[in-house]
């Protein structure tokens, strides 16, 4: 499901707070039912999914996913892992990378280490939410290369009922990438191009540190609901 409106075009959304609110107007199905959660993948996910949470009433959570940084790159990725050590790699750029063995496992050790530190900062000891049979959407504001997305899917397909992704941007190739993992996709703003950046679909952009994650799971009390 897209916007036909927002295809190919830029900066279509405020800002994340403004993209969630529009999302939820193409998730209306999942209103009010007590089978439905939302899963936010941090940092950029969190301020989408309050907001579509709030416009739904449905509770959120957390998905505390990360992408594998390249050594010498830490703005790109050659895969994922997500909190319960699920780990896919980008093969074919991990191969033109010439990554070895050796690199890939103490990059994902790195990101455990990461994972870790967060899953204790956002929910202390608080359970991951039973998600047994239920519709889980999965909030992000914007997939890049998709991997993060991919991964967090495979990781909940087993146990949902329905695995629904919700995000405000992507590009093509993501989108051809975890179409066959998921039940639904809904990306209102979908690009195509050799070149893609969540932040040009945005009017105000600028990244979130977790402290600011911190502040935004205080200020809503829906998080943790299920």
């Amino acid at each position: 499901m897209e916007n036909p409106d927002f295809r190919d075009r830029f900066q279509v959304f405020d800002d994340r707070s403004h993209a969630g609110a529009l999302l939820a107007k193409w998730l209306k199905q999942y209103q009010d039912r007590e089978d439905a959660i939302i899963l936010a993948i941090p940092a950029g996910g969190v301020p989408v999914a309050v907001q579509v949470s709030k416009k739904l009433n449905i509770p959120w959570d957390l998905a505390v996913t990360t992408k594998l940084h390249i050594p010498w790159n830490r703005e790109a990725g050659f895969g994922a892992i997500s909190w319960d050590g699920t780990l896919i790699l980008n093969k074919p750029l991990v191969d033109s990378l010439g990554l070895t063995s050796g690199e890939i496992e103490r990059c994902v050790e790195e990101e455990k280490k990461v994972i870790q530190r967060r899953l204790e900062k956002f929910r202390g000891n608080r359970p991951f939410p039973d998600i047994e049979g239920n519709a889980v959407i999965v909030v992000d504001d914007g997939l890049a290369s998709g991997f993060s997305m991919l991964v967090t899917a495979k990781t909940l397909r087993d146990k949902a009922g329905a695995v629904v992704v919700a995000v405000p941007t992507a590009p093509v190739s993501a989108i051809e990438l975890i179409s066959s993992y998921v039940d639904k996709i809904v990306c209102l703003n979908i690009r195509s191009g050799p070149f893609f950046a969540v932040a040009d679909a945005y009017k105000v952009w600028y990244d979130l540190t977790d402290n600011d994650i911190i502040d935004i799971l205080r200020r809503n009390q829906r998080f943790g609901d299920a």
